[in-house]
């Protein structure tokens, strides 16, 4: 089964991703770790991703599309595989399908004030890279796995979150309308306990057991 996952940033598309791939025994596709990967084997698109990369800019499209399909090419996506951050845009959709056949696309739907309220609070640890929520610290400023410090990322201020969700209803929420207009569109409640939103995920991709 061949799934993109949709949702704004905070829905909790990497963590259902990750669990829906265990369940199916298919990758997960996330476009910055194969964009990260393909700079790094110093590879021709992933050189000319770091060229971009390097000067600050944003990869283009035609960059970011041969990456996906030379990974999307690779012996472990034949039995299917879970698009993780890809396609962004409606361009980058039509593009996608002139090489790949998406069984579904599952939209994870959260609305701004729960995205931003879960953002702004969340807290990263420097070293292990654990997550945390503010709401469940009761005031502790320290990584209970290693110790480290608990910081907020730039990207959760919550003046970063409306941005960065502005950018999502005006770039990827097309999308949306885009695949419901094909039929493969699965609308997935994200602001329930994460179990029951994975159980969701598989129920509406007829995987629920």
């Amino acid at each position: 089964m061949n799934v993109i996952f949709l949702g704004p940033p905070g829905a909790g598309k990497g963590t259902q991703a990750v669990r829906v791939c265990e369940r199916l025994g298919i990758p997960q596709i996330s476009t910055g770790d194969i964009l990260r990967r393909a700079m790094k084997e110093g590879t021709p698109t992933g050189l000319a991703a770091k060229s971009y990369v390097d000067k600050g800019e944003l990869v283009p499209d035609s960059v970011v599309i041969d990456i996906v399909r030379e990974r999307l090419a690779q012996p472990d996506c034949q039995n299917g595989y879970v698009l993780d951050g890809f396609p962004r845009t409606v361009p980058q959709a039509q593009a996608l399908g002139e090489f790949a056949s998406i069984d579904a696309v599952v939209n994870i739907e959260v609305s701004d004030e729960k995205l931003t309220a879960r953002l702004s609070g969340r807290r990263v640890c420097l070293s292990c890279g654990g997550t945390y929520h503010v709401s469940t610290l009761n005031g502790a400023t320290a990584c209970e796995k290693c110790g480290a410090e608990l910081i907020q990322r730039k990207d959760d201020k919550a003046e970063t979150v409306l941005s960065r969700l502005a950018v999502y209803h005006a770039q990827t929420a097309p999308l949306i309308d885009y695949y419901a207009q094909r039929g493969l569109l699965k609308t997935v409640d994200g602001a329930q306990p994460m179990d029951a939103c994975t159980a969701a995920i598989l129920e509406a991709l007829g995987e629920a057991k």
